[in-house]
């Protein structure tokens, strides 16, 4: 029906009502759904209008970095994506087994980690009309270039209904609070904390990516922040701290993600490159690399970055082929 009624309207009218259901992200991620003139427009005229308008400065340097200057790397999907998505713990790599000291994210993720991918897939796929349904790793769709089937906004953002925006300001007021956890349960990809306690604590976590708590905003500065001294010539976009806030019973979670420009040219690249550093079998949230390189073990972050005394990163970071980053800080909770 929609498709009959829309199809007589023409582009400029179509897209005029969508520029104005622009400020919720989701909105047109259900629009994606309904029709194949839809989806086009959406793919090759609004996320590229939204990226212009809203990270301008940011758009201009990736392009002008790119051999190719009409599209980012990765394409404007995966930069509007990039620009409001929260990475979700589990391509920031936090589900990684960390109980070596680090020495296993050299050798990609174990068994445990694997089971877990297994586990919380789901048994049944949804019957929907979006470009793609979730897969921890998705089918080849023509190399890291290849984006306009490699993911969908349906599923990170029509199904974000168990984590918003909201929950993580509520958990930064209540953050204090002690509770006992059972993890146990997983549904649709995310992890549900059924609790029993003295005091509510919620806990906020979305194991895929999610509609991101924060600024959506990206800034040179927070990336100069991350990487190693010697690296300062690389240009590496991050967005604004503390990122998505997750509050977890152990400690807190700042998860960030990010962008280089030209990554094929910096010295990041070269210095995987040369010290012929292995792929981590973790795919990229945001293109369809997948693999992606563990910036901690490559000596590309600062060294001051260590880990607990469990053996956990305070910082890690992944990038993928096409230089999407994806990462989490970590914090002591706030009690002991």
């Amino acid at each position: 029906m929609a498709e009959t009624v829309f199809s007589k309207l023409s582009d400029d009218v179509v897209l005029n009502i969508f520029f104005n259901l622009e400020d919720d992200p989701r909105n047109w991620a259900r629009l994606a759904c309904v029709s194949t003139k839809f989806s086009s427009l959406i793919r090759n005229v609004c996320w590229k209008n939204k990226c212009t308008k809203a990270i301008p400065s940011v758009v201009a340097d990736l392009l002008s970095g790119s051999s190719s200057s009409s599209s980012p790397p990765g394409g404007w999907a995966a930069l509007h994506k990039l620009a409001v998505c929260c990475p979700g713990f589990l391509h920031a790599g936090v589900l990684l087994e960390n109980s070596d000291f680090g020495l296993e994210r050299e050798l990609g993720p174990d068994e445990n980690f694997r089971k877990m991918l297994s586990s919380s897939r789901p048994t049944k796929a949804l019957k929907e009309p979006s470009s793609s349904r979730f897969d921890v790793n998705p089918p080849d769709v023509g190399g890291a270039s290849g984006f306009d089937c490699s993911w969908s906004l349906y599923d990170d953002l029509y199904y974000d209904t168990v984590y918003n925006v909201s929950e993580a300001q509520d958990c930064n007021e209540i953050g204090e609070e002690v509770v006992v956890v059972d993890k146990s349960v997983v549904e649709g990809g995310y992890e549900v904390s059924s609790s029993s306690c003295n005091k509510r604590r919620k806990i906020c976590r979305s194991m895929r990516s999610h509609l991101a708590s924060g600024v959506w905003n990206l800034s040179r500065e927070q990336g100069n922040k991350l990487l190693h001294s010697r690296f300062r010539g690389d240009c590496l976009y991050i967005c604004d701290w503390p990122g998505c806030v997750h509050i977890e019973e152990k400690r807190n979670y700042m998860l960030f993600r990010g962008i280089f420009k030209n990554f094929k040219g910096s010295q990041v690249w070269r210095t995987i490159k040369d010290g012929n550093r292995s792929k981590i079998d973790l795919n990229c949230a945001f293109c369809p690399c997948k693999d992606t390189w563990d910036l901690h073990s490559a000596f590309c972050l600062r060294r001051v970055f260590g880990f607990h005394d469990d053996g956990e990163p305070v910082v890690r970071a992944y990038v993928c082929e096409n230089g999407h980053v994806s990462g989490a800080w970590t914090d002591w909770p706030l009690y002991t």
